[in-house]
C-alpha cells in the first residue's frame, strides 16, 4: 500500500517523469490509475517467469522483460 501511496503522491507533484515498477500485485492498480491524470509513464518490470495480471497490463506504458538471475 504505500508504494501506491508515495506513486500518487509523487504523481501529484510531479517530482518525476516515469516510474519503474517491479510488481505482480494487484494492489498498485489505483495508484497507477491516478499517476495518469499527471502524465507520469509507467514502466513494468517483468520476470521470465512471471505473467503480470492483465489488469497490470492494462495501466503500464511500456513493458520491459528481464532475465533473473543474470545469464553467463
Amino acid at each position: 500500500m504505500r508504494i501506491g501511496l508515495d506513486i500518487a503522491a509523487d504523481s501529484d507533484k510531479r517530482l518525476c517523469a516515469r516510474i519503474i515498477l517491479v510488481t505482480g500485485d494487484t494492489d498498485c492498480i489505483p495508484a497507477m490509475k491516478h499517476r495518469r491524470k499527471s502524465g507520469i509513464q509507467i514502466v513494468l518490470i517483468v520476470f521470465p517467469d512471471n505473467r503480470p495480471a492483465p489488469e497490470l497490463l492494462e495501466q503500464t506504458d511500456y513493458k520491459r522483460k528481464i532475465l533473473w538471475p543474470l545469464q553467463n
